[in-house]
């Protein structure tokens, strides 16, 4: 468990939340996980692009400028070496039933932990397919929203301590992704990653490696993956902004014994100045 170095609500420190808040009392807000190295956020201009995009998607009136930002970077250059930011924006307070009436002021809540290199990125990461099943809604779809029990009762599964991360499906068969990563497989040189617009995250990560998949000349499509071609593909790997992208050892029984596309990839995204 990653120590906690500290916490601040609406940029003043301190650890309780309202019980009338809104997003303890219904899920109804947005989070960020954002790595700090040397006091610098990584992707920070990602992270808040796809905030500002949540909020306007769920009709949450904060406005994402230059008071935030300089309230994240002001955080970050107390962290150590390397640490992870976590921002997690609420509607704010609110009187009881579901319908967001009235005015409404969104809360900020900010903490700092400590991050250690993880042993996974240097030895690969081991997978499983999760029970849980992944449910379909557009309207969410893509959303890091704090609506998160399928992941939770999916890293509840007895076997999940021995892997790194599960991997969820729809009522299809279809990979939606991890529950903490997305996942990325190779089939003769082509990258390949599942849709995010009926379910899934559309992780920081994997928006970065999509675009410098065009820069480094790297064939990539987006569309469904059925779980039976995880054993058809050559190599895998996963991502998201802690990890960054993490070459994939195996999925239950499948071992994966090529890593080429995704260690160059991994390079390329370590050198980026961002």
């Amino acid at each position: 468990m990653s120590e906690i170095l500290g916490s601040w609500i609406d940029g003043v420190p301190g650890t309780m939340v309202p019980f009338d808040d809104r997003g303890l009392q219904y899920g109804d807000g947005l989070f960020e996980t954002m790595l700090v190295r040397n006091g610098r956020v990584r992707f920070l201009d990602s992270h808040l692009d796809r905030l500002e995009d949540g909020c306007e998607r769920l009709g949450i009136p904060l406005v994402v400028d230059t008071s935030l930002r300089v309230e994240v970077l002001r955080t970050a250059a107390v962290a150590p070496d390397r640490a992870v930011l976590k921002l997690i924006v609420t509607r704010g307070s609110g009187p009881r039933g579901y319908a967001p009436r009235g005015q409404f002021r969104p809360r900020r809540v900010m903490t700092l932990s400590a991050a250690s290199p993880l042993a996974v990125t240097a030895e690969g990461a081991s997978l499983r397919i999760a029970r849980q099943t992944a449910s379909e809604n557009p309207a969410l779809a893509g959303l890091k929203h704090l609506n998160r029990l399928e992941n939770v009762l999916a890293c509840q599964e007895p076997q999940h301590e021995a892997c790194f991360d599960a991997l969820l499906l729809d009522r299809a068969g279809q990979v939606v992704g991890g529950t903490m990563t997305n996942l990325f497989i190779c089939r003769g040189g082509t990258m390949v990653t599942p849709r995010v617009d009926r379910a899934g995250v559309a992780g920081v990560m994997r928006g970065i490696v999509l675009r410098e998949c065009g820069t480094l000349g790297l064939p990539v499509e987006v569309r469904p993956i059925a779980a039976a071609e995880l054993a058809l593909a050559d190599e895998a790997f996963v991502t998201n902004a802690r990890i960054g992208v993490v070459p994939v050892r195996n999925v239950g029984e499948h071992v994966f014994r090529m890593n080429e596309i995704g260690a160059r990839l991994a390079a390329h995204i370590e050198t980026l100045d961002a």
